[in-house]
């Protein structure tokens, strides 16, 4: 037995509506509106009670990458650090090939996004920066400038 496919990667935001702007600036697409999840069902999958959350589909032009982006309104979300490091164990980054790393970034600090370190290259193949989002979500940046694909 073996799995189908990866469907998507949920992240959890305090601002669903800002995080859904700065992801459809980046390039993603809207799947959809927000839906509001709430009952006896969803308290049993996440093991929380009186869980009540809004979420949002974005997914990439291929069709191929989702995000499901999540606003928890009860319980409130919790965050042991809202703005981790890079090197914090756990889901630290979500890496998008983009093809004007300068613009992008330009692009999305419009909508809170801020550089981690810098834009750097890597040898002469790639573009490379971190920006952090909305919620604190680190989001990695490759401009390919030789004739490779993104770093994985």
């Amino acid at each position: 037995m073996s799995i189908k496919r990866m469907d998507h990667v949920g992240v959890v935001v305090d601002d669903l509506e800002a995080a859904v702007a700065f992801f459809v600036e980046l390039g993603v697409e809207r799947v959809g509106g927000a839906e509001s999840v709430e009952g006896a069902w969803v308290d049993r999958v996440v093991g929380l009670e009186d869980v009540h959350v809004e979420i949002a589909f974005v997914a990439t032009p291929d069709g191929h990458s989702r995000l499901e982006l999540t606003q928890f309104h009860r319980p409130v979300a919790t965050t042991t650090e809202p703005s981790a490091p890079a090197n914090t164990q756990g889901l630290r980054r979500l890496m998008f090939a983009v093809d004007d790393i300068h613009d992008t970034v330009t692009r999305l600090k419009a909508h809170g996004g801020e550089v981690v370190g810098e834009i750097a290259p890597y040898e002469d193949v790639f573009l490379l920066c971190y920006l952090r989002g909305p919620s604190g979500i680190i989001v990695a940046l490759a401009e390919e400038i030789g004739g490779a694909t993104p770093p994985r």
